[in-house]
């Protein structure tokens, strides 16, 4: 701390605030180099909507369902089980998506559902989801 010494009204301090400005500033420079950089994500490209004379209808999602008494369907189209794995590789042939769901009855047992998820694997379907036909709340 200063003092000025003299005057008519006696001795008056005044703090010397230099010291506490040069810590703060050493403070603010610290915190500015430890703070991290604002993190930056993957470059991304956002998907655009194709003209209208170009746009392709898209292609009719797969259900292969089980029924009881070793039934099968592709859709509404019945199939059985020797024939399963060569139908669905037609109809993925020229797909580039390759995804297909497969539906079991109540009263089938899940081996057959996953003889026929097998199939549908051989065939090159890639992803095969499950429909339940129980909706839990």
């Amino acid at each position: 701390m200063g003092m000025m010494v003299g005057g008519k009204s006696g001795p008056v301090a005044e703090p010397n605030v230099v010291p506490l400005i040069d810590v703060l500033l050493v403070l603010i420079i610290i915190f500015l180099v430890i703070t991290p950089q604002t993190p930056t994500g993957l470059p991304t490209v956002a998907p655009r909507s194709a003209p209208p004379e170009t746009r392709v209808e898209q292609p009719q999602v797969v259900v292969v369902q089980v029924m009881a008494g070793g039934k099968l369907m592709i859709n509404q189209d019945r199939s059985d089980w020797s024939s399963l794995g060569a139908r669905l590789a037609t109809i993925f042939k020229s797909r580039a998506d390759k995804v297909a769901f497969v539906k079991g009855a109540d009263e089938v047992p899940f081996e057959d559902v996953a003889r026929a998820i097998d199939i549908m694997r051989g065939a090159g379907v890639e992803h095969v989801g499950l429909i339940s036909s129980h909706i839990s709340p």
